[in-house]
């Protein structure tokens, strides 16, 4: 019965969070580059580089927030803590549609690279590309359906390949084809590019700087997030913008703009560095061009199949916060045990995010500007909300334990303002409304985004019977004593709710240094001695202990059990309390008591009226219920044999 159940393990270090930042943003530059370059023209440079300022700033916002409560989310979790659910979940569906995009754009782009490497052209041609990257989302949605996460090993090669190309390209780049003059010939500053062109560029260079929600989101699984997550967030993201700054004057100086065009957002729009490899070619050997050229194919493709994945993680570690506090169905958070987050969310991050690609292609003519516009819409959006969070924090809870802190504060009122903080949320949310009156994609689809959202929300706490700005408490974040809890006491009990008490138990035991008293209690039927033999409910008794034994000794915490037999199974806890001396009892109440008339079962009222010490009562949605009576089924046993 005792199962280990799935939860998230705080074992990434500075450098495997630098990997997956790393790799996460800097995979972006293999599709942004062309489509920043179509609009920004000679410009390039200058946009990708305000972007990154920006960027950087929203960074050290999201540096102090995330040191400060370490918990899956990222902004919306923020967002949530800082102002209400409302508020976090508003953040939470603006963020899911970035993660989305980013599946469905670097799933596009893979065959473009693949082509490349492979000398397949066919890939690259519509409509083979788009079926191409819809096998790639499926993909990769059944592989993370079979199996664990294992990007955080491979994490750090594939974030080093990333560096190496682009320092290769960069340093091939300079050498043979930068040449300022062509770039200084670019630029019209008002004409080519225009007010307007730059005004549609810069809400789309934000595509540039995806994947600092996929490290925030890792806020969890962080070993120490107060300096773990800073190290790598910083040192991530400066390598990226510098080199893209500098990857961008290579590939307009290779490709100069003509008559209003480049050919790095024309010809090459879908993979801009094979451009810059195509222009490399006259200037290296016959041979090594080629060898050059499949090299920056493959890793390209490689790179971006991990984005992908990577961000199907994220969705799911974003739909897992959402679902623990009641914003989302519970189903589609619930951490799974193969695949550490839910098979649901996996499901719905892929159809989604096929269904995006597929949609872009029938509305808008340039579907890939129409995708990163709408991308633009979600991240700003959530940006703005996650800074505005971290400004509010510093008014609301002065006295949170900070790690890490923005420098450069104003005192107002008696409270530190941090000015990078204010500025980057003003200019965020500025970006934001240039967004809205420029791109269609933000404009409507957005907007339309955020209505269903509200829709979905709506359903939930409805059904749910609680408000929309109401907070809801995950079993984490459940409020206990103070006082030093030496034994805990669960009564075991079958099926899915049995588990998650006992994994609560030994959850509590672990962070408090307390030991467990595992409880079976045999009800005896009235028509039968409290001696009569029973076998089959004594070697359940035994197995069930047994197993929570050892889930004990896997989180090094001390499990007792214990068999008794009585008429009712409430006196028997309550008796086994005072017995043991217990400072705390784990109880679950199942759904099915909530649809009548009393909120929990007798055994659980009289608990609650006779136990000796605190009594936590850990309630489980509807789906819980199915899950039970299924298992129950499976087992042949019934229910009334154990706790109700």
């Amino acid at each position: 019965m005792a199962r280990r159940l799935p939860s998230l393990q705080r074992v990434l270090g500075a450098p495997s969070l630098f990997a997956v930042a790393y790799g996460e943003i800097a995979s972006s530059i293999y599709f942004a580059l062309g489509i920043v370059a179509a609009h920004a023209l000679g410009l390039s440079p200058l946009v990708l580089l305000v972007a990154g300022i920006l960027f950087l700033l929203v960074t050290m916002s999201y540096a102090e927030g995330t040191a400060a409560i370490p918990e899956a989310g990222g902004g919306a979790t923020l967002a949530r803590k800082a102002f209400n659910d409302l508020a976090g979940f508003l953040t939470g569906w603006a963020l899911f549609l970035d993660y989305l995009i980013v599946i469905a754009l670097a799933s596009l782009f893979v065959p473009h690279y693949l082509a490349a490497a492979l000398q397949v052209d066919a890939l690259a041609t519509r409509p083979w590309d788009v079926v191409f990257a819809l096998g790639v989302i499926l993909g990769l949605g059944l592989g993370r359906l079979a199996r664990g996460p294992k990007f955080y090993a491979a994490s750090v090669a594939v974030a080093m390949l990333d560096l190496v190309t682009q320092l290769l390209l960069v340093g091939l780049g300079i050498a043979l084809v930068l040449s300022p003059h062509a770039l200084a010939a670019s630029v019209e500053v008002g004409r080519s590019p225009s007010w307007g062109d730059l005004a549609f560029a810069l809400p789309l260079a934000m595509l540039a700087y995806t994947g600092l929600e996929t490290v925030a989101n890792l806020a969890e699984e962080a070993r120490r997030p107060g300096s773990d997550l800073p190290r790598g967030l910083f040192g991530a993201v400066s390598t990226v913008v510098v080199l893209y700054v500098v990857i961008a004057l290579v590939g307009l100086s290779a490709f100069p703009v003509r008559e209003g065009a480049t050919e790095l957002g024309t010809t090459w729009l879908e993979a801009p560095l094979i451009g810059i490899v195509q222009a490399l070619r006259g200037s290296i050997p016959v041979g090594l061009d080629r060898l050059l050229q499949a090299f920056v194919g493959a890793s390209g493709a490689l790179i971006l199949l991990a984005a992908a994945a990577t961000s199907i993680s994220g969705f799911g570690r974003l739909a897992y916060s959402l679902g623990e506090h009641g914003m989302l169905p519970r189903a589609i958070g619930r951490l799974d045990r193969r695949t550490l987050i839910s098979p649901y969310a996996i499901a719905a991050a892929c159809l989604v995010s096929a269904a995006l690609l597929l949609a872009a292609g029938a509305v808008a003519d340039e579907e890939v500007t129409f995708l990163a516009g709408f991308y633009s819409f979600g991240v700003l959006l959530a940006f703005t909300a996650s800074q505005a969070a971290v400004l509010r924090l510093r008014v609301s809870s002065p006295g949170l334990a900070r790690p890490y802190r923005v420098p450069l504060a104003l005192r107002v009122r008696g409270v530190e303002l941090p000015l990078p903080v204010l500025v980057g949320m003003m200019a965020t949310l500025a970006v934001w409304i240039a967004a809205l009156v420029t791109h269609p994609g933000a404009r409507y689809a957005g907007l339309a985004w955020m209505a269903g959202g509200l829709l979905v929300y709506g359903a939930v706490r409805v059904r749910r019977g609680e408000g929309l700005t109401e907070r809801v408490v995950s079993p984490d974040e459940r409020e206990l004593p103070e006082r030093p809890l030496a034994r805990i006491l669960v009564p075991m009990k079958l099926g899915p709710i049995g588990e998650e008490m006992l994994a609560t138990a030994v959850k509590l035991a672990e962070e408090r240094g307390s030991s467990v008293e595992a409880l079976y209690v045999i009800r005896v039927p009235f028509d039968k001695p409290l001696d009569a033999p029973l076998p089959d409910e004594e070697a359940r008794a035994a197995a069930s202990l047994e197993e929570a034994r050892l889930l004990g000794e896997e989180h090094g915490v001390q499990v007792s059990g214990r068999v008794v037999r009585a008429r009712a199974i409430g006196e028997a806890i309550v008796e086994e309390a005072r017995r043991v001396g217990a400072d705390l009892i784990v109880l679950g109440s199942a759904p099915r008591w909530r649809r009548q008339s009393r909120f929990f079962s007798p055994t659980v009222e009289y608990v609650l009226r006779k136990a000796p010490c605190e009594v936590l009562v850990v309630a489980f949605p509807e789906a819980a219920l199915v899950e039970e009576e299924e298992a129950a089924a499976t087992k042949g046993s019934s229910l009334t044999s154990s706790l109700p």
